[in-house]
C-alpha cells in the first residue's frame, strides 16, 4: 500500500465569506485573520515533506494559503480544482439559500443539483476527479511511487474527490467533512484508491511519506492494491 504516490488534498484557510456565513463560490474572497493563521499552522505541519509537485485552484484564497503555508513552492494552476460554479447562489448568505427549493436537492440528492446560471455538482465532481487522477498518474510516472504531492482546493471539491476514492455515490458526499486548512491523503493504486487520512487538522504528517522500497517486488500491481487484512501496522514511526 505504500508503493504508490501519495496525494495530499489541502483545503484553503478560512475566508471572510466563511466567517460571515456566505457562499463565496468563485468570487475573489480572501483569507481572514483566522484563515491566515490556519495557513501558517498547516505550513509547519507540511514543513520537511518532500513534495514532488504543488497544484492549486486558481482562486486567490487557495493561492494565499499556499503562499503562507509553502512560501518556497511554485504552485501550478489547475482549473479542474476550481470551486464549484454556484452561479446565482454566489455571494448569498447560506441562511437565505437554505430556503431555496434547490437546497434539499443539494443536501440529499446532490448528483441531480444544477445551480442556476452555474455548474452541476456532477460536473464539478467529474472534472475534479479527472484532474487529480491525471496529475497523480503523471507524478507517479515522473517521480516514482514514493512521491508525495499536494493539491489545494475547496470544500465541496475535496469532498467529491474523497467520495470517488471511497467508491460511494456523489449523493453521499455530504456525509464527508473537509474543514478549512485540513489535510486529506489518498493513494491511488492500480485497482482501488485508499483514503489514508481525512479532514486532518492537527498532528504530524511525516508518517504519510512512504518509505523507500528495499527491492523490487514481483506482482507489485496486485500487492499495491491489496488492503491490509486486520488493519495492518500503520505508518512507520
Amino acid at each position: 500500500m505504500v508503493s504508490v504516490a501519495t496525494l495530499l488534498l489541502l483545503r484553503h484557510g478560512r475566508t471572510t465569506a466563511n466567517a460571515d456565513g456566505g457562499l463565496a463560490g468563485r468570487q475573489p474572497v480572501e483569507l481572514d485573520e483566522t484563515g491566515r493563521g490556519q495557513a501558517a499552522a498547516v505550513g509547519e505541519r507540511l514543513k520537511g515533506l518532500p513534495l514532488a509537485a504543488v497544484v492549486t485552484s486558481p482562486l486567490i484564497r487557495c493561492r494565499q494559503t499556499l503562499e503562507l503555508a509553502l512560501p518556497g513552492a511554485e504552485p501550478v494552476i489547475e482549473e479542474g480544482l476550481i470551486e464549484c460554479g454556484y452561479g446565482a447562489w454566489e455571494g448569498q448568505p447560506l441562511k437565505k439559500l437554505a430556503k431555496e427549493p434547490l437546497w434539499p436537492v443539494v443536501q440529499q440528492h446532490p448528483s441531480a443539483a444544477v445551480f442556476p446560471e452555474g455548474e452541476s455538482m456532477a460536473a464539478m465532481s467529474a472534472r475534479a476527479v479527472a484532474a487529480v487522477r491525471t496529475w497523480d498518474a503523471r507524478i507517479s510516472a515522473e517521480h516514482g511511487p514514493e512521491a508525495v504531492w499536494l493539491a489545494c482546493s475547496h470544500g465541496d471539491v475535496i469532498k467529491a474527490i474523497v467520495a470517488d476514492a471511497l467508491g460511494v455515490h456523489l449523493d453521499l458526499f455530504q456525509r464527508i467533512v473537509a474543514d478549512p486548512a485540513s489535510v486529506t491523503a489518498i493513494r491511488y493504486t492500480p485497482l482501488r484508491p485508499f483514503l489514508v487520512r481525512l479532514n486532518d487538522t492537527g498532528g504530524d504528517l511525516a508518517g504519510l511519506v512512504p518509505p523507500p522500497r528495499k527491492r523490487r517486488r514481483r506482482a507489485t500491481r496486485a500487492i499495491d492494491s491489496d488492503a491490509a487484512v486486520g488493519g495492518g501496522a500503520g505508518a512507520a514511526r
